[in-house]
């Protein structure tokens, strides 16, 4: 007997399907009401239920029991109990008070001098075992131990393949792209898929703070993005100082998850690992699971070289933005130069073929070459940079200022038409006549306007030629109505 169960558990890889074969087989030469396999972390001293049936129906359950408390694990010794198992073990089958297993038999799954788990028969029916019965549950241990090492191992196996596999699709992510989302999406989904879980969740922390808030979610234990967290005490003493992943393995009732995280969680297990980039940790990788299972060492050894490379993603996307910004950014006055403008004014360009209205402004910041021969370019680039905060301030957030070139910006009004744009222009006239500094200097500004017309403009220069062309009418309008330039 003991020979056909070697074969058909030798023949079984999955470690799912091995637990199941390894009930069916048990209760094939004993009676078992209930019967459950565990495994055994020796380093947590926490066994884990894996597989569990009561009255011959298979169930899911979240239990786990610290295998110091148990002497089948503690001892490495069957064990058999005939009555009263409730004063005698640490795990009743049965889902009531009144309901529970009375007899037992359990067995160590003992591999050379390690301690798998332990399997247990139980009946609600007293003296249902005897030595003998005892004996037989020890035979079959000794031979599912072989199988779950050789299981695990050959699951172990795989999961590192796929994790290989996934690594290097982050790596190729990294390579071929540079939206951080994209790359963040790819790493919850590896997690997902190497470890098992319900949920992953990257938090970034907020600059200067240690307030996390998840940036990006996968799984089906999603968390919203925004949610924050604060991470204080043990769990930052752990993550950020000594920068090592942590597990927690009861959710539900660790006291380090804030309340608020409890409320998406609904128990189960978690593990976090910290992102680092540069010499900052700059957020945390968790995972959840609905189960109260225990992650062992391989376990936080993947999630954290997953969190490393989550890490790489943040850490070129952080200099891929800042590079974007020096290369479109004005480094005089801060606002968008002229690169951005074109970028965007293509944009709007195309919106105002399929009908959006769409207006332009040029400024021009008169006599600014007479100030800068006379005080000198310092000045002038303070004036050009006040002016900017001017334009700023008075700029919608659908709008875009720009510093077009030299003392000329550009002022895109999206969905405005010309009424509201010479409003607009009014009312940046007023704000320079109003400015503490370009007062002091009589700094007055030219504008010209105009608005995006279907038959007789085809690109972005046709739109901006025309607001210069009407900048510089009106400024020949005012020399000539006043006989002369006018003065500083």
């Amino acid at each position: 007997m003991l020979l056909d169960v070697g074969r058909t558990l030798a023949g079984t890889l999955s470690t799912e399907d091995l637990y199941a074969a390894i009930y069916r087989e048990t209760t094939r030469v004993l009676p078992a009401s209930g019967f459950y396999v565990s495994l055994y972390d020796q380093a947590r001293d926490l066994a884990t239920v894996v597989f569990y049936a009561d009255r011959n129906e298979i169930k899911r359950v979240n239990v786990s029991y610290l295998g110091s408390e148990s002497a089948v694990i503690s001892q490495r010794r069957p064990q058999l109990v005939t009555d009263r198992l409730t004063d005698r073990s640490v795990l009743l089958l049965g889902e009531t008070d009144a309901g529970v297993t009375r007899s037992a038999i359990s067995a160590p799954l003992l591999r050379e001098d390690r301690v798998l788990g332990a399997i247990s028969a139980q009946s609600y029916e007293p003296d249902a075992y005897t030595t003998e019965d005892l004996d037989l549950l020890q035979g079959i241990a000794d031979i599912s131990a072989v199988a779950i090492d050789n299981a695990v191992h050959v699951a172990e196996l795989k999961r590192r393949r796929r994790e290989a596999e996934q690594i290097e699709e982050i790596g190729r992510a990294l390579t071929s792209s540079l939206d951080s989302t994209e790359v963040l999406g790819k790493v919850i989904g590896a997690v997902t898929d190497i470890l098992d879980v319900d949920g992953a969740s990257v938090w970034l922390f907020d600059a200067g703070t240690h307030v996390g808030r998840v940036a990006e979610s996968g799984g089906d234990v999603l968390l919203p993005p925004g949610l924050s967290w604060d991470v204080t005490g043990e769990l930052a003493d752990r993550l950020i100082e000594e920068r090592r992943p942590v597990v927690l393995d009861d959710l539900a009732t660790n006291s380090l998850v804030p309340s608020h995280l409890s409320d998406h969680l609904r128990g189960g297990s978690g593990m976090g690992a910290p992102l680092i980039t540069g010499d900052t940790v700059v957020g945390v990788l968790t995972v959840g699971s609905r189960r109260a299972r225990g992650f062992n060492d391989d376990d936080t050894a993947a999630l954290q070289r997953l969190a490393n490379q989550a890490s790489v993603a943040l850490e070129n996307a952080r200099l891929h933005s800042h590079l974007q910004a020096l290369t479109l950014t004005d480094s005089l006055t801060g606002i968008p130069n002229r690169r951005h403008l074109q970028i965007h004014l293509d944009r709007e360009v195309a919106a105002a073929r399929r009908g959006r209205p769409l207006v332009v402004v040029i400024f021009d910041v008169d006599d600014l070459k007479h100030l800068n021969d006379t005080m000198g370019h310092l000045v002038g680039d303070g004036l050009l940079a006040a002016f900017a905060r001017v334009l700023e301030s008075e700029n919608r957030a659908m709008n875009l200022v720009a510093r077009y070139g030299g003392d000329e910006f550009v002022s895109v009004l999206s969905n405005s038409t010309i009424e509201g744009a010479t409003l607009y222009s009014r009312r940046v006239r007023e704000r320079v006549a109003s400015d503490d500094l370009l007062a002091r200097y009589g700094i007055t500004v030219s504008s010209g306007l105009a608005e995006f017309d279907r038959a007789s403009m085809k690109s972005t220069e046709d739109i901006i030629h025309a607001a210069d062309a009407d900048m510089y009418r009106a400024k020949a309008a005012r020399k000539m109505s006043s006989g002369r330039p006018r003065p500083l």
